[in-house]
């Protein structure tokens, strides 16, 4: 069991032990950007200088649980998905759609900072109708915070017909597929959202 991590918590406080009435408390302990602080008893953790017991580099930064944690009065996040928005107003199954048309499917995840993406994550669209489509990023169409996931389907395929019902659901997360989504301070984006993040329905057309 390691003697510190980078969660707010009990557990990932420093374990730092002592029966003297000076031993340090995990609730004198608190999270800054240089590492853990101590402070004392009813001393408030904001404006002061307090020694860093353990250095770890960007720790106030770290979102807990979906829920940014707060040092002093601000609160530190990781980052993490504001909104999904469809690029594409109408989609025409006759017509299919590709890159160079723009008339592909087309999707972008919008994060609340810059993240830095390597390899090929995928994101599944929910067919209401039949099997999920699975869209693949695409840094061409990508921004420094916004990650587009896009499919291009020939013209009157199979996989989609015209009345299909498009959609982003919470069980429809970003996989990673052995690449990476991190955040401007080195930590893992969260990934994750939920069901509605502002995107609505595409319905297929003939």
């Amino acid at each position: 069991m390691p003697l510190w991590g980078t969660e707010d918590t009990a557990a990932a406080k420093p374990q730092i032990s002592g029966r003297s009435q000076n031993a340090i408390k995990a609730r004198d302990l608190f999270a800054t950007e240089a590492g853990w602080a101590q402070v004392g008893a009813g001393r408030a953790t904001t404006g002061k200088k307090h020694e860093v017991l353990v250095a770890i580099r960007g720790l106030s930064t770290v979102k807990i649980g979906g829920t940014g944690q707060t040092v002093g009065t601000t609160a530190q996040v990781k980052a993490s998905i504001t909104s999904m928005n469809w690029n594409i107003s109408t989609y025409s199954r006759a017509a299919g759609g590709s890159h160079a048309a723009g008339t592909a499917l087309s999707i972008s995840a919008n994060f609340n900072e810059a993240v830095t993406v390597t390899g090929a994550p995928t994101l599944a669209v929910n067919n209401a109708a039949r099997a999920n489509h699975t869209l693949t990023y695409r840094a061409a169409d990508s921004t420094a915070n916004r990650m587009t996931f896009t499919l291009e389907i020939a013209a009157a395929h199979a996989s989609l017909q015209a009345g299909d019902v498009l959609a982003i659901l919470a069980t429809n997360q970003i996989s990673l597929a052995g690449g990476g989504v991190v955040g401007a301070d080195g930590q893992a984006a969260l990934i994750t959202h939920a069901a509605d993040m502002g995107q609505g329905t595409l319905t297929a057309v003939a």
